[in-house]
């Protein structure tokens, strides 16, 4: 919430907020298949622990440049590609966890669950930062985030298996294929290759509408920050409802029909979102938005998580959050570009058209595989 309302108030560009997402999220096509291979030879625990806490150092250094009035957008980036790089790491070893915690047959819910608790935060999140904004300003927000670290951590220590979740593979590692054999195994199932290229469409074509939101508040609407974190927030009430949505469909349901008419439905979520001329219309749509995407993404990982091996599925996971992190990185560069040459809403308008012809071609083709 804070961090892109805070490069827009240094007089950043909308190729800077697009740049700012981008180093948030590039470490992910870089790094995430070495988180991938970190999620299945390492102590997962041991991972977490250790990124994290090099991650809850970003927003404490944003405070000590706040209040010194040193910040500037470049650092900002900085921190961002920091963040990307812990997170890239890290990501694959707290996904893969789940199937550790849970039974099998239970994996869809679980994930589902896990997507509350994601969602809940983007709920809470930005009404916490509105509020903290608007009486102690940027530093209040980056305090309490850095805060926030604390009590993950200690829950991580507590909860959190301490060792591969699998004991034979642990002591036979011998077994794990090389990176690019685990890869390639992964892509050549086309139920796997069909989630993925899901995800990926969605990141790189629908999810740039979140990181532009507040460029839409300020530049189309003339908001402030209050309508920006209601705008955060109904991303995070649609996200919760598709969550809570998905905990009540049977296991046995095929993921892929799910998965790929929310994609869809997130498409045309975005192209309407181009041509919305109300300001109050905005947080309406962003509650559309979050079922959407929150339930494809999800029943997409459920997919790849119930069907990949589990000698791999470290691996399997990173290239779920490569094709997530690394294509809304990418989706939010491009996105950025685009709107410096013709504006937000038409830029929009152009990733909702392409992203539904993409989608209902994957459709096609992923509903032929069994």
């Amino acid at each position: 919430m804070a961090q892109p309302w805070l490069l827009l108030s240094l007089g950043a560009s909308p190729f800077l907020l697009g740049l700012d997402a981008f180093a948030l999220g590039a470490p992910t096509l870089m790094l995430i298949l070495v988180g991938g291979a970190l999620a299945d030879r390492a102590d997962r625990r041991r991972t977490i622990l250790f990124f994290q806490s090099i991650q809850m150092l970003c927003p404490l250094t944003l405070v000590w440049l706040l209040i010194a009035g040193a910040v500037e957008p470049w650092i900002v980036i900085a921190l961002s590609l920091v963040v990307g790089v812990t997170d890239a790491l890290s990501l694959p070893s707290f996904q893969s966890i789940v199937p550790s915690i849970v039974e099998r047959k239970q994996l869809p819910s679980g994930i589902a669950l896990n997507s509350t608790q994601f969602n809940l935060s983007r709920i809470l999140g930005p009404a916490l930062a509105g509020v903290l904004m608007a009486s102690v300003g940027m530093v209040g927000a980056f305090a309490v985030s850095a805060a926030s670290y604390v009590p993950f951590i200690l829950v991580a220590l507590w909860i959190l298996p301490r060792t591969l979740p699998t004991p034979d593979i642990n002591r036979n590692k011998e077994n794990i294929p090389g990176l690019w054999t685990s890869v390639g195994e992964v892509v050549s199932d086309p139920i796997l290759r069909g989630a993925l290229l899901t995800v990926l469409v969605t990141a790189l074509l629908c999810a740039p509408v979140i990181t532009f939101s507040p460029l839409l508040v300020k530049e189309v609407f003339h908001g402030g920050s209050g309508q920006f974190s209601m705008a955060l927030g109904a991303l995070g009430i649609g996200g919760l409802i598709g969550a809570i949505g998905l905990m009540a469909v049977d296991p046995k349901s095929d993921r892929r029909f799910i998965s790929t008419n929310f994609a869809i439905g997130f498409g045309l979520i975005v192209c309407l979102t181009a041509f919305n001329p109300w300001e109050w219309g905005l947080p309406a749509i962003m509650v559309f938005a979050g079922v959407a995407m929150t339930v494809s993404n999800a029943s997409a990982n459920a997919l790849i998580q119930s069907n990949a091996p589990e000698r791999i599925r470290g691996q399997s996971v990173s290239l779920f959050m490569l094709a997530m992190r690394g294509g809304m990185a990418l989706g939010s560069l491009l996105t950025g570009l685009l709107v410096h040459w013709v504006g937000v809403q038409v830029a929009l308008l152009v990733n909702g058209m392409l992203a539904l012809c993409a989608h209902l071609l994957i459709r096609r083709i992923w509903l032929k595989a069994f």
